[in-house]
């Protein structure tokens, strides 16, 4: 069973990473989890998943993930350079080759004036920037866009990888 999840995908990361003997960590929130749980159903999940962490406020991801909070406050945690940030952080906290993040908006926020659904995301190799850029989703319920986000930053890491050769 794949839950929704572009299985083949997963497992095509999988086995680049593991040709290469690199490994990955996920800093999430807008998919609030659903990359973790990704990774961990790959073929030969424990040799290129180091872990993730799931962090929704400011707060948790200025502690946990090193975010500039002045900036992150101004952007209600939702920009590239937040992305970049919980990538880095990421990498660095699970000694991961690879750190991927990804911060959005899965659902209208009308108090923020936010109707779109997007999200910024951040693809890091060993502190280098491989990819970020935002992604939009379609209006529709909360679980279908979170794992619209996470399928498409899976091509997106999928393409990375390939990009750089591994």
């Amino acid at each position: 069973m794949n839950y929704g999840y572009d299985i083949d995908t997963i497992n095509n990361i999988s086995a680049l990473l593991q040709k290469k003997q690199e490994t990955l960590a996920v800093a999430e929130s807008v998919t609030a989890g659903q990359l973790q749980m990704a990774f961990s159903l790959a073929e030969g999940a424990t040799q290129i998943f180091q872990g993730g962490i799931t962090a929704y406020n400011i707060g948790q991801k200025a502690r946990h993930l090193l975010i500039d909070p002045v900036h992150a406050g101004n952007c209600n945690c939702v920009s590239d350079k937040v992305a970049g940030q919980m990538a880095v952080a990421v990498g660095k906290m699970f000694s991961a080759d690879w750190g991927i993040a990804i911060t959005g908006y899965a659902s209208p926020v009308p108090e923020e004036n936010i109707q779109e659904l997007f999200a910024d995301y951040a693809i890091y190799h060993r502190d280098q920037c491989i990819k970020s850029e935002r992604i939009s989703a379609p209006q529709l319920d909360v679980l279908t866009v979170r794992l619209h986000f996470t399928n498409t930053l899976l091509q997106k890491f999928y393409e990375a990888c390939r990009q750089i050769n591994i």
